[in-house]
């Protein structure tokens, strides 16, 4: 009988939420461990992070110097990468010192500030290895991880989805809060995979899904001024969960530093 896939999951900077949705899989991670074994996930219980796998999901950022020498390795021993949620594919919460010198405020919250092995910023996977495969949002879902597994193991490339949440909110029916209340949503240049949730609970969207395929940012950016939002307020929209994402991290830059504060 051949020998099942391998399958990693690997933590590094991070809170852990992209992991549990393997865990919140309940029956399903049952079944997926009839088809593969799972020989690294720390969180739901085997450890074995040199082990040589066949794919290997990345939760976090690279944000120490550990990081950086970790991520390397778990490249070289699988034959899939593929991260999963903003902060590996772009940065995450953790890249939002990049816009400040981090030796200043690790030094500011440290009494030994030489004790902390932290790099002067916080990048995605990409950035320092190939990947294979990026699974994007703040957290990812079980059905997004059950469809990577299942594609690499069937030879089938991954599934691009990046509609706008406005497309998403339309087929939910859901009412526009940018256009009903006002509210600085982030829906036009977003891609869907939450199903818009915060928008069907008039809630204005905070891109948590990375951009969308040919988002707009100028012109979102533009009525959000019309809204009545500073120029650092904006650029704080775009400049959030998945700042470092090129296209939303060239929008935040463009709008930022008018030195009004917050609207």
């Amino acid at each position: 009988m051949d020998a099942k896939p391998r399958l990693a999951v690997h933590k590094f900077s991070s809170c852990d939420g992209c992991q549990l949705a393997f865990l919140n899989l309940g029956v399903d991670l049952l079944k997926l461990a009839r088809i593969v074994d799972i020989v690294h996930f720390a969180e739901a219980g085997p450890v074995a992070p040199a082990a040589t796998v066949d794919i290997a999901f990345v939760e976090g950022s690279i944000s120490t110097p550990e990081d950086e020498e970790r991520i390397r390795l778990v490249r070289k021993n699988s034959r899939y990468l593929v991260t999963i949620g903003a902060c590996a594919t772009a940065g995450g919460l953790q890249a939002l010192r990049n816009r400040a010198v981090a030796a200043d405020w690790i030094a500011e919250i440290y009494p030994r500030p030489e004790f902390i092995k932290a790099l002067p910023t916080s990048t995605p996977v990409a950035a320092h290895v190939p990947v294979d495969e990026e699974l994007w949002g703040c957290p990812v879902t079980g059905r997004q991880v059950l469809a990577a597994v299942r594609g690499r193991l069937f030879g089938v490339g991954p599934a691009i989805e990046d509609d706008k949440v406005c497309l998403e909110c339309k087929r939910r029916q859901a009412v526009c809060v940018l256009v009903t209340r006002g509210a600085p949503c982030m829906g036009p240049v977003t891609r869907t995979g939450c199903g818009a949730l915060c928008p069907h609970l008039r809630r204005d969207c905070y891109a948590c899904y990375g951009p969308a395929e040919n988002p707009n940012t100028q012109a979102l950016g533009q009525r959000l001024a019309d809204l009545g939002l500073s120029r650092t307020a904006i650029a704080r929209r775009f400049l959030s969960i998945n700042n470092a994402a090129p296209v939303f991290r060239d929008a935040g830059t463009s709008w930022q530093g008018d030195g009004n504060g917050d609207a």
